[in-house]
């Protein structure tokens, strides 16, 4: 399943993107350098109700976003500095992946194995300089 989107069209992009996953929770992002990763992220978070900024976590590797209504957080992770499975395990990542809240994660292919066997697959990839085609890998 593809879809494809402009940046104007990124929240239509990011809801169409949650209609296909449904209820899962965990949700991985491919895609080369600077194809909009974050950006749809972003997307995400503004749909899901997320409260405050929001930004890349490749030097903290784990961002935590608060939710206008309740407890519930969500975490935004960045594979891209990790250097193993050890590294994510110090890090937090496994608890996160785990934990049963929504995770969204860039860079997955770093450490694909500690992911959930349930976690979602996306591939972002560019097509020209204003439009992207957002591929649902795997349901």
């Amino acid at each position: 399943m593809t879809y494809l989107y402009t940046l104007s069209q990124i929240n239509e992009a990011a809801r169409w993107l949650l209609q296909q996953i449904g209820s899962k929770r965990v949700i991985c992002f491919r895609g080369e350098m600077g194809a909009g990763k974050t950006t749809l992220i972003q997307a995400i978070c503004r749909q899901w109700g997320v409260v405050g900024s929001f930004g890349s976590p490749t030097f903290p590797i784990i961002h935590v976003y608060g939710m206008e209504k309740g407890d519930e957080v969500v975490y935004h992770m960045d594979f891209y500095r990790l250097g193993g499975p050890e590294e994510a395990e110090r890090a937090g990542v496994a608890e996160a992946l785990h934990s049963g809240a929504r995770c969204l994660v860039e860079w997955p292919d770093r450490v694909p194995e500690i992911l959930p066997s349930e976690a979602v697959w996306v591939q972002i990839q560019v097509v020209d300089t204003d439009q992207r085609r957002l591929e649902l890998l795997n349901k």
